[in-house]
C-alpha cells in the first residue's frame, strides 16, 4: 500500500483524493500540461494518462470529458484530443460548412479557380485529404469541376443554387 501511496503522490494525485474527484484532479493537471507549453496540440494518450497517474480507462475518459466541457480540448478523429487555444475555437462548424462559406466570402463566380486542397489545409489547419474528401462531395453535388492533376477545380454553381430546382 505504501508503494501506491508513494506513486500516486509523485504524480500529484493523493491518496486520500475520492475516487469521484479523480479525474478532476488530473484533467487540471494536463489543463496545467497546456499551459506550461504553448506548443502542445494534442492530449496524452488515454494509454499515456493512465500509466502516468496510476488510473482507469474510465477515469481517463472522464478527465477528458472535463477538459472537452471546459473548452480546452475537442475529441478528433482516430481516438486522440487536440488542444483548443484562443483562436482554435472560434469556429465549430463542421468543415464542409466552413469550406462552403468561401465562395461567398471570396466572392467566387461560376468559371473561377476554387482554392486548392492544400491551400485550404492551410487556412483551416486540417489534413489535406480530410479536404479533399468534402471538395470530392461539392464536385458530385455539381459546385465545383472534377478534380485533375496540374488543373485547379473550378466553380461551376454557387451553393445557394445547389437546392433550386433550375427553370
Amino acid at each position: 500500500m505504501s508503494t501506491i501511496t508513494h506513486k500516486r503522490e509523485e504524480v500529484g494525485v493523493s491518496q486520500k483524493v475520492s475516487p469521484r474527484g479523480t479525474f478532476l484532479k488530473i484533467a487540471d493537471a494536463v489543463k496545467s500540461q497546456i499551459e506550461a507549453n504553448p506548443e502542445m496540440t494534442e492530449l496524452p494518450s488515454v494509454a499515456n494518462l493512465m500509466s502516468a497517474h496510476g488510473i482507469s480507462r474510465g477515469v481517463a475518459l472522464r478527465a477528458f470529458g472535463a477538459l472537452r466541457e471546459a473548452g480546452i480540448a475537442e475529441p478528433v478523429a482516430g481516438g486522440r484530443w487536440r488542444v483548443l487555444r484562443g483562436s482554435d475555437d472560434a469556429d465549430r462548424r463542421p468543415l464542409a460548412d466552413r469550406i462552403a462559406e468561401i465562395f461567398v466570402t471570396d466572392e467566387l463566380k461560376v468559371g473561377v479557380p476554387f482554392p486548392s486542397a492544400s491551400a485550404l489545409s492551410e487556412r483551416f489547419g486540417v489534413a489535406r485529404p480530410t479536404v479533399a474528401k468534402v471538395l470530392n462531395k461539392f464536385e458530385a453535388a455539381g459546385l465545383l469541376s472534377e478534380s485533375r492533376q496540374g488543373k485547379p477545380r473550378t466553380v461551376r454553381a454557387l451553393p445557394d443554387r445547389e437546392e433550386r430546382p433550375e427553370p
